[in-house]
């Protein structure tokens, strides 16, 4: 049975209701496998969390950048609380060590591990509002997330990296970046491209996916750190 006192130690937080702690990190699949469990899944919790989460960052972003207009903060904050940081996150405190899975899930490590952990983030986050407050949540959340702020504004990676590298392409080579498929295999149900971004007929960085659109966005990505056009 997992020990949850030492992700308490790991943290410094020590909940008052041990049962809202492990809730948060009970997934659909658990619940499945263990139809005794006295405990739901957390599904609730991470709709709470997901609330309590934007609206501390909102608060953060809308304080320190003043200058910002309301589409600028609105893509930093989707930046900032997209499952890929907070999953890195989740990881960086120890969360996947916690998880409650079913079997099947508990030997999926790519990118449904990923999601799973950034829910479970989330699901902290509303366990922790409902066990200690708005105070304490945002304390957490402070600590562990906001740092990336700072990298994700010098960076501009709340930019779209596609608008992004049109808008960088068109004042340094004065060209617009063009996108064709080089590659793509795999059924109908599970396919995967390889797509090129080009500069006239040159050929910048390539990008990989499960869709032509995230192939060309991370095409576009690629050819911003190719070109030193990140900063």
């Amino acid at each position: 049975m997992i020990n949850f006192s030492n992700f308490e130690k790991n943290t410094k937080i020590y909940f008052k209701d041990k049962n809202l702690l492990k809730q948060a990190f009970i997934h659909r699949s658990y619940i499945n496998e263990n139809l005794g469990s006295t405990l739901s899944h957390n599904e609730r919790l991470e709709f709470l969390g997901d609330a309590v989460l934007e609206l501390v960052v909102t608060d953060y972003i809308y304080k320190k950048y003043p200058n910002y207009t309301e589409g600028e903060l609105t893509a930093i904050r989707s930046a900032l609380v997209n499952a890929i940081i907070i999953s890195e996150i989740a990881s960086e405190i120890g969360m996947n060590d916690y998880l409650l899975l079913s079997k099947g899930e508990a030997k999926d490590n790519g990118k449904a591990r990923q999601y799973i952990l950034a829910n479970t983030f989330e699901a902290y986050v509303g366990a922790l509002y409902l066990d200690q407050g708005y105070n304490m949540a945002n304390k957490f959340i402070t600590h562990t997330l906001l740092p990336h702020t700072e990298e994700i504004v010098s960076k501009k990676l709340w930019r779209d990296a596609k608008s992004l590298v049109q808008e960088k392409a068109q004042e340094f080579v004065q060209v617009t970046p063009q996108y064709k498929v080089l590659h793509e295999t795999g059924p109908d149900h599970d396919k995967h491209f390889t797509v090129g971004i080009f500069f006239g007929v040159n050929l910048i960085a390539e990008g990989k996916g499960k869709s032509k659109q995230e192939a060309e966005q991370k095409a576009a990505e690629a050819a911003l750190k190719i070109k030193n056009w990140m900063e």
